[in-house]
């Protein structure tokens, strides 16, 4: 028996109450709002318990400057203490005496900091998108909430790559340069038209798509590539979204909004500019490790790129005597994306606002870290937490680029009745698989509902209810995407959608099935998948291979669906295999098609 559902965290009521052990719950430490005291027992009376609240507000610590509306907002609220530019002994020293701090990118919330709070810290929030400075770790150890303010400096930091964008073109900043040193050269400065050219959208979230919409006004051709984009949010600002290799061979112009991470860290380099048109043309207002800069340099002075404009660098500032910064034709700004009057001020608000929602308890959906759960609750769920993960990143890797992730349905088949099964943990973490390759945002519980709906993505839960014994929590869990195409045909199941689907063996992960073919291998170090013909011999003709470069294979599966037919191989490595040996992979004639899913 199946029953559908949907759910939103945020807006489910009892999150709100106390709830059994074998469901989650969300509780952040009582407020120092309320203290509770014993008076002394009178003759002949039973002693007494009385709440006072005679200390009734909260006290926030601002450590950096903060707009006069986030300040009046945490006023009316809480104790301010505004005090800047404090050494980690003298925040250490302070921060016992807080209930909450609210700090920039110059602070750092270091695990010390919450070891010296003694408890009391209940919320962090950070002025701003990047958490980097922030230990979160600790935080969620020492029970405390971290928020951001990742949307009000959206419009600020749009309108400054589009400035970038212009005034690289029409060279501004250099023959700025040189009316100030006394010089009047207008054929050394002559510039080229935004009209016509085409601009490469690399990343396609808030600041990306407001970037696009300004460009179009322009008078440029717009294209953008994000696998989580919408299709018809991209229509209807009038882009077309494509692959990543198509986005920067076509592009005359190409602006980065894509976070930091793991994937997109020196996406540019020596490999991509070389695919790119001679005379591009690069703006980055995201994040510096986006590009390999020795890799600019080396185009830059090649002639691939023509020009590069860069508010963000890997090192910030950067050495005074970098090549990237002095070259003629860089255009430089020291990480103004969100400085602007008003977006200080937005900034200010949202995260006052969010410090004062979590200090009154209630969800906020800015929160970056996990919030606390019932330890048997974690402990029961925790392999299929790992399995969760692991199947949203196989899931979104198996898409191919252009098309867009927007509906994603998870199966759960379980002996237990739904009242006594609690998905919400292992949906956060089927969430987290499928956006945190490619986004800097930290999902979790608190956050993952939102942080799904804000890119379009639908998730949607089915419930498959087994006889027998209700031991284990669940059976298996299955993941489907649709309306997407893949980057391995075999992984299209009959119903065409991406299908893989896993269980927990002795409490290990185990994928167990891709599309329509049944396998068997451990989710642990990485996956090559391949679709074959099936002949003896293949299974040792690709591990040779794998051996032969040193690559160790932990397990392999084979799954048909008749003999001699076409088959999949599920191969688990410890490694990464090389270009090499993936082409060598590639080349056994048997071999249909493969693809190396990192875990």
């Amino acid at each position: 028996m199946a029953a559908s559902a949907s759910y939103n965290l945020l807006s489910t009521p009892s999150l709100k109450k106390q709830i059994s052990s074998s469901s989650l719950s969300w509780r952040l430490p009582l407020s120092s709002t309320f203290r509770v005291s014993i008076a002394a027992p009178r003759p002949k009376r039973a002693a007494t318990f009385i709440v006072l609240a005679m200390d009734a507000k909260p006290t926030v610590l601002v450590a950096e400057k903060l707009g006069q509306a986030g300040l009046e907002l945490l006023k009316g609220f809480a104790n301010v203490d505004c005090s800047y530019n404090l050494s980690q002994e003298e925040l250490c020293t302070k921060i016992s005496l807080c209930d909450a701090l609210i700090v920039r990118s110059g602070t750092k919330v270091t695990r010390e900091v919450f070891e010296s709070s003694g408890g009391r810290l209940k919320v962090v929030g950070r002025a701003g998108v990047g958490i980097d400075n922030v230990d979160l770790s600790a935080a969620t150890e020492h029970g405390c909430l971290v928020v951001n303010a990742p949307t009000a400096n959206t419009v600020a930091a749009a309108e400054h790559g589009i400035a970038l964008i212009a005034a690289m073109s029409r060279n501004i900043a250099q023959a700025d340069a040189s009316v100030k040193a006394g010089k009047w050269q207008r054929n050394k400065y002559v510039g080229v038209s935004l009209v016509g050219k085409t601009l490469a959208v690399m990343g396609f979230g808030k600041v990306g798509s407001e970037v696009a919409r300004r460009a179009k006004g322009l008078g440029m051709h717009v294209i953008a590539h994000d696998p989580y984009a919408p299709a018809d949010r991209a229509r209807a600002i009038g882009v077309e979204l494509v692959s990543f290799d198509q986005a920067i061979s076509t592009a005359d112009f190409i602006s980065l909004h894509m976070p930091l991470t793991p994937a997109t860290s020196k996406i540019l380099n020596d490999e991509s500019f070389a695919k790119m048109k001679k005379g591009v043309r690069i703006v980055n207002v995201a994040r510096g490790g986006v590009i390999d800069e020795e890799a600019l340099v080396r185009a830059l002075d090649a002639g691939v790129v023509a020009q590069a404009a860069l508010d963000v660098f890997t090192e910030e500032p950067p050495p005074k005597d970098s090549k990237l910064v002095l070259h003629e034709n860089v255009t430089v700004t020291p990480h103004l994306g969100a400085s602007t009057v008003e977006a200080q001020e937005g900034v200010a608000i949202e995260i006052a606002e969010a410090v004062v929602g979590a200090l009154k308890g209630e969800l906020a959906a800015t929160a970056v870290n996990a919030p606390m759960v019932p330890a048997e609750v974690l402990s029961e769920l925790a392999p299929f937490v790992i399995l969760a993960e692991k199947l949203g990143r196989l899931a979104v890797q198996l898409v191919a680029g252009g098309s867009g992730v927007k509906s994603v349905k998870v199966t759960y088949a379980s002996s237990r009745a739904p009242d006594d099964l609690d998905t919400r943990l292992i949906r956060a973490m089927i969430t987290k698989g499928l956006i945190e390759p490619i986004s800097s945002v930290f999902v979790n519980l608190v956050n993952a509902d939102f942080t799904a709906k804000q890119r379009g993505l639908r998730i949607t839960e089915e419930r498959i209810l087994l006889d027998g014994s209700p031991e284990n929590p669940l059976e298996f869990i299955q993941v489907k995407i649709a309306n997407v195409e893949s980057k391995f045909a075999s992984a299209i199941s009959d119903s065409g959608e991406i299908t893989v689907e896993g269980r927990v063996k002795d409490g290990i992960p185990h994928l167990t099935k891709v599309g329509s073919f049944d396998v068997d291998v451990s989710l642990e170090g990485s996956i090559i998948l391949c679709r074959q013909v099936d002949q003896p011999g293949m299974i040792g003709r690709v591990g040779s291979v794998l051996g032969g470069e040193n690559v160790n294979v932990s397990f392999m599966s084979v799954g048909r669906i008749a003999p001699r037919t076409h088959a999949v191989m599920a191969i688990g490595v410890d490694e990464e295999p090389n270009k090499e040996a993936l082409k060598k992979i590639g080349d056994i004639p048997a071999i249909e098609e493969f693809v190396f899913l990192k875990l």
